[in-house]
């Protein structure tokens, strides 16, 4: 019997969206519009994926109204969040650690998932897979809300469907990120991603607002109706998504011609490649040169990145601008503002390196930058909220910039690597390890924040900072590299441009 190392892919079909549509066209559909369907489509469907992640840190502050913050008391014991009543089991003395255990049971699982999604998702139809996973993180995600009208209170409940809702997130990444790889080149690839990245950060605005504003209907609601938008976008994913230009048919505009809808109505749906690689198996992604330096600066990247998704808004509830403490809704919606300067700093990570051809250098640059917008966050983000909101841009610049970077650019042309010789079955599998080891550092840092915020909330900032200048220096030998290749490549002009003025002479 073949092991499932050996085991050929699964043959991709057309989806029954893209054949009506070529059906009521008449011809088929050109390579571009493909690109634009696949960029729109993966989008929306990893929007929906972190609206639903992004639920429950402003679900937190119902849950357990009633921090274990001995500051917050001390300092403010009229401080609306002390009257509420929250929900058992989450509004005891131990509910802040109660909320990040369900927070590292989710990540843990969400982790491990994500290797064993992208060795599946290499073998397998993306579409079929992307869709399955979608639908059931929008079946856990609505089962926690449930948990409010059917009067829950059993701590367990909360964790198994977490660690579930984790298992079915793991499929996004790996999927999106190989149908993404297997349309677009590396030229100009990291300023594409840089933009296309940005369905993260707007998934967490949306997911902030939404949460927020239904939050005064009852949690239940924050989660169920995040939940039931995720399944509708995955019957589009289902109908539309072309995995690879290959299973469509899809050729480079102008470079073959087209053929008309009774050609192709007399192709078989589906048909196999004359050439087919076999997918890179998980012990040989690893060994790919730059995978694992990136993939253990990711794990201490998310874990100041997913600290933040997790529990910002929390933090803003708790902490005094100007002297007033802002209520549950407020918070959620001012902490959308980091989200803003991740979208920018995604943008601005991908435009430099593909510029500067460094995905290293630039991703060290902006996690040693970070460090001291971190530390000016805390110690000064309290003033005012003007001084508030335009530190945190800058911190969701600089915290979300490389963990964009890495999780997409970085991940496509390492899983193009050209020592795979072509084979670009590995893209699903090395995102997954690359994205999987940070998921690892995503569940410890804010499992360790759920401890270290009842004390203080300056020890929780130290640990981001350490962790973001341990990004940096893991990606040092890369950067190292980069730099003499570049001050190879600039001597080689010299020498060029000598050469030719001898030349001339």
């Amino acid at each position: 019997m073949a092991s499932m190392e050996d085991e050929a892919p699964e043959a991709e079909v057309k989806p029954l969206g893209i054949r009506y549509i070529e059906y009521k066209r008449g011809s088929p559909i050109s390579y571009k519009t493909y690109q634009a369907i696949v960029l729109s489509i993966t989008f929306f469907a990893y929007l929906s994926y972190h609206t639903t992640r992004k639920t429950t840190s402003i679900v937190k502050s119902a849950l357990d109204p009633q921090s274990s913050n001995l500051y917050t008391r001390r300092a403010n014991p009229d401080h609306p969040s002390l009257k509420r009543k929250g929900w058992i089991p989450f509004n005891g003395p131990d509910g802040t650690a109660l909320l990040g255990e369900l927070d590292v049971s989710f990540l843990f699982v969400y982790a491990v998932g994500m290797y064993f999604s992208g060795h599946i998702g290499d073998r397998m139809d993306l579409r079929v897979f992307l869709t399955i996973g979608m639908v059931g993180t929008g079946i856990f995600t609505a089962l926690f809300g449930i948990g409010y009208w059917a009067n829950i209170h059993i701590f367990y409940y909360y964790l198994i469907v977490q660690m579930f809702a984790g298992l079915f997130q793991s499929t996004g990444w790996p999927s999106v990120i190989a149908v993404v790889g297997n349309w677009f080149g590396k030229k100009k690839r990291g300023l594409i991603m840089g933009v296309w990245n940005s369905h993260t950060s707007f998934g967490n605005i949306i997911g902030s607002i939404a949460a927020s504003i239904l939050l005064k209907y009852g949690w239940g609601w924050s989660m169920f109706v995040p939940g039931l938008l995720i399944i509708l976008v995955a019957l589009v994913v289902f109908l539309l998504l072309p995995v690879t230009p290959e299973s469509v048919d899809a050729v480079l505009d102008d470079v073959h011609p087209k053929k008309t809808w009774e050609e192709m109505s007399r192709e078989p749906l589906m048909k196999q490649k004359s050439v087919r690689h076999e997918p890179v198996g998980f012990l040989k992604a690893w060994k790919i040169p730059g995978v694992a330096p990136f993939a253990l600066c990711l794990f201490f990247a998310k874990l100041v990145a997913y600290t933040f998704l997790y529990w910002l808004p929390f933090y803003i509830s708790h902490t005094a601008i100007n002297g007033r403490y802002l209520t549950d809704e407020e918070s959620g919606n001012l902490s959308t503002l980091f989200d803003v300067g991740g979208v920018v700093g995604g943008i601005l990570a991908g435009h430099i390196s593909d510029r500067l051809d460094a995905r290293a250098i630039t991703a060290a640059s902006f996690m040693y930058c970070s460090i001291p917008a971190l530390f000016l966050y805390r110690s000064y983000g309290h003033i005012s909220m003007t001084i508030n909101i335009i530190l945190m841009i800058i911190t969701g610049v600089f915290v979300n910039g490389p963990y964009a970077l890495i999780t997409t650019a970085v991940s496509a042309d390492l899983g193009t690597h050209s020592s795979l010789k072509g084979n670009a079955r590995a893209l699903a599998t090395v995102t997954a390890i690359i994205d999987g080891t940070g998921s690892i550092g995503a569940a410890i840092g804010p499992l360790l924040t759920g401890y270290i915020s009842a004390k203080s909330w300056s020890g929780v900032f130290t640990m981001l900072m350490v962790a973001a200048l341990i990004a940096g220096l893991l990606l040092t030998r890369l950067v190292v590299a980069e730099v003499a290749e570049k001050i190879r490549g600039s001597g080689s002009e010299e020498v060029s441009r000598t050469t030719h003025d001898v030349h001339d002479v």
